[in-house]
């Protein structure tokens, strides 16, 4: 199974980066080879938000869509992620943030991301072994530009 994991100190306070990270729709807009988005349900219940969203990747004919259960973890700053459907026989992510700094120095937030995951098709599981770490640090190349813009 392809594993990988990425670390980024990102210019941005903690809960602008986790209120980031949640908004799935915005995805397309900046994460390469993200298709689309689609939010199917968000609930809050003060100690948990839980969101089930497909996102849709690749490029190309090389497109496939999965259905994802994500929950942030309020007391902790945890995001866990899991495989719902589609074309993964099992996917489990996470987020954590650690935020360092104060109004007058400024804030930075240390993010921790990682992946582990299982694609059904056993060559194209073969081939992101071989080069997910490569991919993930395009994605998370991305998120950072992306999240060191946002107030």
């Amino acid at each position: 199974m392809p594993k990988a994991s990425v670390k980024r100190l990102i210019d941005n306070r903690k809960d602008k980066l986790i209120e980031f990270v949640l908004d799935i729709e915005k995805y397309p807009e900046f994460i390469p080879f993200c298709d689309n988005s689609k939010v199917y349900e968000r609930r809050d219940n003060g100690e948990k938000i839980n969101i089930i969203a497909d996102l849709t990747i690749g490029k190309g004919p090389f497109k496939d869509t999965f259905k994802s259960d994500v929950t942030l973890i309020k007391k902790n700053d945890h995001i866990h992620v899991v495989n719902l459907g589609g074309p993964l026989n099992y996917l489990e992510n996470n987020w954590k943030f650690i935020e360092n700094g104060n109004d007058i120095d400024g804030y930075k937030t240390e993010v921790f991301f990682d992946i582990d995951f299982e694609i059904e098709n056993k060559f194209l599981n073969i081939l992101m072994t071989k080069s997910f770490q490569f991919g993930l640090e395009k994605i998370a190349d991305a998120f950072q530009k992306r999240a060191e813009n946002i107030k």
